[in-house]
């Protein structure tokens, strides 16, 4: 299907593109593309202007920062997939992104992108939400800090407000004695989670001192497992580890498609939450 017709601009900076975002409320951002180009195909967003922000260098890039790994929103999948500062300081991060469509998306797609995509079928966006991430938004009043948390304000509808541009993502170390995984069921390698669950366990004289688990595809936006996480508090490694992952799917509102009904998630949001908190946790 051919898109509806839109203004297509490249500003030269991103002040220049923040004033042509606040100007027009219809405006999309184009970055690396691959969330959008299709929906303008399907003819499911009609932006009235594209402003490609693709060639920014100063939205790009990895930095360590002390307490925290800095993510530039430009910076593409394979980039932070390879990167060692985000192998070294936020490795679940490295792995969900490993699950990312297929090399070529993940050669052309952006971080920053998938996240302001707001898509919950998406995988970053239950990863960063996990890890207490914080979206740092500009725009021409400056700079802006939105815990991931408030961020996804529902489907495909990021927090950000007309004029504002995601510059790039804060991801805390965690530390010491923590483990990660991501766990993601899908129909084919390069196709959205049906499910997926990102894990971040740390371990204490044998037991889970705290988990954090986000889960992608369980609603309108990514969510967190808080009663999972709750109950796997200062619990041994063993049974009662299934047990409390029973608990995955509260208070979830997924979705119904071609692809699974909302019971066949739930069972899938428990499944998997007990896979990926056992592989984090680093059991046999």
């Amino acid at each position: 299907m051919i898109p509806a017709q839109f203004d297509y601009v490249r500003p030269g900076s991103v002040a220049e593109a923040c004033e042509v975002l606040a100007g027009d409320e219809d405006a999309k951002v184009l970055a690396g593309g691959q969330s959008l180009l299709p929906l303008l195909r399907l003819r499911l967003a009609y932006p009235s202007t594209l402003v490609d922000v693709g060639r920014l260098d100063e939205l790009k890039g990895v930095h360590d920062r002390g307490d925290h790994v800095y993510i530039g929103a430009l910076t593409t999948h394979d980039e932070v997939m390879r990167s060692p500062v985000v192998r070294a300081g936020c490795p679940l991060v490295a792995q969900a992104t490993a699950h990312v469509a297929d090399p070529a998306i993940r050669h052309r797609g952006t971080f920053g992108g998938s996240l302001a995509h707001a898509d919950p079928a998406g995988d970053l966006p239950a990863v960063v939400l996990a890890l207490d991430g914080v979206m740092v938004a500009v725009s021409a009043q400056g700079e802006r800090e939105i815990p991931a948390a408030e961020f996804f304000v529902d489907y495909w509808e990021p927090a950000l407000t007309q004029g504002e541009l995601l510059a790039g993502v804060k991801i805390p170390k965690l530390g010491e004695g923590w483990g990660f995984h991501y766990e993601k069921f899908h129909r084919t390698a390069q196709s959205w989670a049906i499910v997926g669950v990102a894990a971040a366990v740390k371990r204490s004289n044998g037991s889970i001192a705290e988990a954090r688990i986000g889960l992608t595809n369980m609603g309108t936006t990514p969510l967190r497992a808080a009663a999972a996480e709750t109950a796997l508090s200062g619990v041994e490694l063993g049974d009662q580890v299934r047990e409390a992952c029973e608990e995955a799917a509260e208070g979830t509102s997924p979705p119904a498609d071609l692809h699974a009904q909302p019971d066949y998630r739930r069972h899938l949001a428990r499944v998997l939450t007990y896979r990926a908190v056992r592989a984090a946790a680093g059991a046999p």
